[in-house]
């Protein structure tokens, strides 16, 4: 396992994961299903390589895409998000709505298919979530959604794929 991977990863009594980028809390995805996943073991420079500079700084260092800058922005077909690092869905396209951020924006989430922790990086906890399986940082979750669920998931648009149906 590389440097970085057993940085980022730690596991706590084989069920929950914590991340350590922003905070020592656990993410909730547990019992954790992909604990070991391939796409677990695959190197940064792998991971770069893969990904790209925009997408591997995302996914891979909790970084941030500019506002507006997603194309994933205007998708409106019907179909589904995947993680961008290892296709696991993540959002069904009837759950995404414009939340004027500039982000891609859901209401719902394949919840089995995330785990979250609390990010302190700008000084107010928020909650951060990411790829259950390879354990790329997607965004944060926010309760200022509209109906029924009033939950956001805001999401770095380089972080998914869109599959048509």
């Amino acid at each position: 396992m590389d440097a970085l991977l057993q940085r980022r990863t730690v596991l706590l009594g084989g069920a929950a994961l914590a991340l350590s980028g922003c905070g020592p809390e656990a993410a909730d995805a547990s019992p954790d299903a992909w604990a070991n996943s391939p796409f677990r073991r695959i190197s940064d420079a792998e991971w770069k390589r893969r990904l790209g500079e925009a997408s591997w700084r995302v996914l891979r260092h909790e970084g941030t895409e500019q506002p507006f800058s997603s194309p994933l922005n205007d998708e409106d077909r019907r179909g589904v998000f995947v993680c961008k690092g290892c296709a696991l869905p993540l959002f069904q396209s009837a759950w995404k709505y414009d939340s004027g951020t500039g982000w891609p924006s859901f209401t719902r989430v394949m919840q089995a298919n995330i785990g979250t922790k609390t990010d302190r990086l700008i000084g107010i906890a928020r909650t951060e979530y990411h790829c259950a399986r390879c354990l790329g940082h997607q965004g944060h979750l926010f309760m200022d959604g509209p109906p029924p669920t009033g939950r956001r998931y805001c999401n770095n648009g380089v972080a998914l794929t869109f599959q048509p149906a």
